[in-house]
């Protein structure tokens, strides 16, 4: 009986109860007791009882009759059909309930207008302010170097408060190589445009047989149109970021964050122009040709670039083995460490291409 607030107990259950607190009565035993023993409370016990006759609980089976006001299925329906007319699909039912009035016509008020709409979810999503159909960008996949680059922009801080310098870097997702970078004082589609020529002619993209994949997110510097002519003269395949998705940038998000968390990152702003692209040329050295990518078995991004990779793992795998081969008893059954680096690299992979993106930080 305990917990008996709030649920329903049926009657049979509520009899036994009032009649084995009546027996404790009867021989003695204080009521609020009796009923402390069973989990009820005599609060319960008295709902229960009426001219001591125990009563059902009709909670559930009670019979309400229908409000007299209530819509119909096919008023109700009406109001859907008015607000998703050509002439209303735009407009909330603040506008849509007089211009029906001004025309003779009264379906229901405001505030049932806003009820009805938003029990069917067209409140909010109407007409022009229907929910954009955001599709998930082209998946594509690098085989091997400069097939597919992605870029962005980020924030470097300035002297002066609320200014910043502005770093556009740009990495090959197959190798996680920073191709090119520059640092500007503004946020401008020229200067984005400017630095993918200049780093298309320097890996020699034009002479590639397929085109370069180029993906970014929507901001002005991405899709202005000096960018975009750019690289429609260049032959190269623009890729887009849903707006305001992270996820669908994973490698340029990733590579900022190893940036700004890096050690040597300077805590206090950066003095000067000058001052910001000294420590992002140190940087890039740092990461192309240092840096052991966890995403790539521990090579660095210039290793995979330039093609060292096979004969470095292979290395690895051979000198794993001559350490089994040594001393077998420390590894057991278990075979040496996995050297394999996948050949395939997706941006934005389908869940039908591939179970799991793969690390990118």
């Amino acid at each position: 009986m305990g917990g008996a607030r709030g649920r329903l107990v049926s009657l049979p259950d509520r009899q036994n109860a009032v009649k084995l607190i009546e027996h404790a009565v009867s021989d003695g035993a204080r009521q609020s007791k009796a009923c402390q023993v069973i989990g009820l409370s005599e609060r319960t016990i008295q709902r229960w009882t009426q001219e001591g006759t125990v009563i059902p609980d009709n909670r559930k089976n009670a019979d309400r009759p229908e409000p007299a006001n209530k819509l119909s299925d096919a008023e109700r329906q009406a109001i859907i059909d008015v607000s998703n007319s050509e002439r209303f699909k735009s407009l909330p039912p603040s506008q849509i309930v007089p211009a029906l009035a001004d025309e003779g016509e009264y379906l229901a008020s405001e505030r049932t207008f806003y009820r009805v709409l938003h029990e069917a979810g067209q409140q909010n999503h109407r007409g022009k302010a229907a929910r954009p159909n955001r599709h998930k960008p082209t998946s594509y996949c690098a085989t091997g170097p400069n097939q597919v680059w992605t870029w962005d922009i980020t924030y470097l801080r300035s002297p002066v408060r609320g200014q910043f310098y502005y770093l556009y870097l740009v990495i090959d997702i197959y190798s996680r190589m920073i191709v090119t970078w520059e640092v500007h004082e503004v946020e401008s589609a020229e200067y984005a445009s400017e630095m993918i020529t200049k780093a298309c002619i320097k890996r020699g993209i034009g002479a590639m047989e397929s085109p370069l994949v180029l993906h970014s997110d929507n901001g002005s510097a991405m899709k202005g149109g000096t960018m975009l002519s750019t690289l429609q003269s260049l032959g190269v395949v623009t890729s887009f970021s849903r707006p305001r998705v992270s996820d669908d940038n994973p490698y340029s998000e990733a590579i900022f964050r190893t940036l700004k968390y890096r050690p040597g990152y300077p805590r206090s702003p950066f003095a000067d122009l000058e001052a910001a692209r000294n420590w992002v040329h140190g940087f890039t050295q740092w990461y192309n040709e240092e840096h052991k990518h966890s995403g790539l078995k521990f090579l660095t991004p210039a290793q995979r670039h330039r093609g060292e990779a096979n004969e470095l793992l292979n290395n690895r795998k051979e000198v794993y083995e001559l350490a089994k081969q040594r001393h077998p008893e420390r590894w057991g059954k278990r075979s040496t460490r996995d050297w394999n680096l996948d050949c395939e690299v997706w941006l934005n992979p389908d869940r039908s291409i591939t179970g799991q993106q793969k690390e990118v930080a």
